[in-house]
């Protein structure tokens, strides 16, 4: 059986739209939500997130609004982004990143729109969880401890964006990537084609500009 695990963030919309499809996947009950700090891995990498450049984000937040439309996800933007998910991260990981603790944040920062940034701004899908002192929750050390050795493992593996699912470290990102996802948890045997294997072996060919 492969390991299975499902990065994300809850700062992307996109894995938002991501998370629909993976609950409805015939292995959905082997796969392990992990939260990560997608900004972490972006400092990491050296890049800028995509809703930090201009021109990217206005296209991204076009095509996010079309895409959800289009797959019937409801979804309505929180009132800023980019915004800090770490109150919802820990939030998650301190409600142990079950199903319902993700599905509840996720619904209350994307579906329904509001602020995800605080503990303030979490009291009630904490509530819904069960968790009565936000504060307490998010800011005990293990549980920070906990989200950046998420982050940390993540990088590790060489996830470079969310969402991603890691099938046995094979590392498939994006909601529009879900068809090739389900491909190969049903056939992991794809990976193994001659011209899949002969592609990923191709030697970078720098060309420098004079």
């Amino acid at each position: 059986m492969p390991t299975l695990r499902w990065y994300f963030d809850f700062v992307s919309p996109y894995s938002y739209l991501h998370w629909q499809k993976v609950k409805r996947l015939p292995q959905f009950g082997r796969i392990q939500p992990v939260p990560i700090a997608f900004g972490a891995v972006l400092h990491h990498l050296g890049n800028l997130g995509p809703a930090e450049i201009p021109a990217k984000r206005r296209f991204m937040y076009r095509q996010l609004l079309w895409t959800a439309q289009a797959e019937g996800t409801p979804l309505r933007f929180p009132p800023g982004h980019p915004f800090n998910p770490l109150a919802a991260l820990r939030l998650c990981l301190a409600a142990g990143a079950s199903t319902a603790a993700v599905d509840a944040l996720f619904d209350w920062i994307w579906r329904d729109g509001h602020a995800g940034d605080t503990a303030e701004a979490l009291r009630e899908p904490a509530a819904r969880l069960g968790i009565s002192d936000v504060e307490a929750a998010i800011g005990e050390p293990a549980i920070k401890e906990q989200l950046r050795r998420n982050t940390e493992a993540a990088i590790e593996a060489g996830v470079f964006g969310v969402p991603t699912l890691s099938i046995d470290g094979e590392l498939f990102w994006g909601n529009d990537t879900h068809p090739l996802m389900a491909a190969v948890l049903n056939d992991p045997s794809l990976l193994d084609q001659p011209d899949w294997q002969q592609a990923v072996a191709l030697p970078v060919a720098v060309q420098r500009s004079r």
